[in-house]
């Protein structure tokens, strides 16, 4: 009976656990970079009537209700103490600071140039990676990270940005606040799983969150269909679904791997800029489209 038993707890203890392909947390990265491409348009048309700040913290408010109701349909159980801590990081980086700071910049910044700007994250979230996650890309990573940031400051010289200004340097400050969230979602993602990492956040951040979007809240119904259809794209998209993806992507497949599909981003906002917002899209675009992609698939062979 002994030896049936030491065999069942050999079993029990040596039981190897599920590896999900590194492939897999790719897709789902890029299922997220695709729902977050069309934030800043979408945050654009939001903000020409609506306050920036009620567009920051009204749709965390939203995004903190859907992810209420989540949570208790799932019996999700709570955090810990570190967990906590941890959470209140990525609030502060993906509910609260990059949201305000892309709705302030936007008030006066083209989504194209602001795009531009932004393509900086990857780079930013390598970084905080290392710092935050543990992670140790290799040096031809670290190269084909740094070629995909140049060609995407070029490009920002091509659009005219030829100078810092305030706008810019919301848009620096979100990118940094941002890639810190990304980090320490996607290594916290690890233990909760995805879609209970930003639900949580979103949780946590709600005592903040609601006193200020009632306090911005429009009084008065001059506010068109456009700017609420921009509204809630980026509280149901950008704030809520868009992140089920994105941290589970960087979860499964590391945060520094995952982290460069965001090299795509500002070039598929630029698309949804020209397309929706009718901002000009000329050819030198298009090249340096071609050599950031190129950078995107050189950072994946890297790794």
């Amino acid at each position: 009976m002994s030896t049936k038993s030491n065999v069942i707890a050999t079993q029990t203890v040596t039981r190897r656990p599920i590896v999900v392909p590194a492939s897999g947390g790719l897709l789902l990265g890029a299922l997220g970079i695709l729902g977050f491409s069309f934030s800043l348009p979408a945050t654009k048309l939001a903000v020409e009537t609506l306050d920036p700040w009620f567009v920051a913290f009204g749709r965390a408010v939203v995004a903190g209700v859907l992810a209420t109701i989540v949570l208790v349909a799932a019996r999700a159980a709570r955090p810990n103490a570190p967990q906590v801590r941890s959470l209140l990081i990525v609030a502060l980086g993906v509910v609260v600071g990059f949201p305000l700071f892309t709705s302030l910049a936007l008030q006066t910044r083209p989504a194209g140039q602001s795009a531009v700007v932004i393509a900086v994250l990857p780079a930013m979230t390598a970084v905080m990676a290392v710092l935050r996650a543990g992670e140790r890309p290799s040096r031809a990573f670290w190269l084909a990270s740094t070629a995909g940031l140049a060609a995407a400051l070029a490009f920002a010289f091509t659009r005219g940005a030829t100078g810092p200004q305030l706008p810019d340097l919301f848009l620096l400050l979100a990118v940094a606040l941002c890639a810190l969230g990304y980090a320490e979602g996607g290594m916290l993602a690890r233990e909760l799983g995805g879609g209970p990492t930003i639900c949580w956040a979103l949780v946590l951040s709600l005592p903040v969150t609601v006193p200020v979007a009632a306090l911005t809240l429009p009084s008065d119904g001059g506010v068109g269909l456009v700017p609420w259809l921009g509204f809630a794209y980026v509280s149901l998209i950008s704030m809520f679904l868009g992140f089920f993806a994105w941290y589970a992507g960087l979860a499964r497949g590391g945060v520094a791997r995952v982290g460069q599909i965001q090299l795509a981003q500002p070039l598929l906002s630029l698309v949804w800029a020209a397309l929706v917002l009718s901002e000009a899209v000329g050819p030198a675009d298009a090249l340096v489209a071609v050599a950031v992609l190129g950078c995107v698939v050189a950072t994946q062979r890297a790794r």
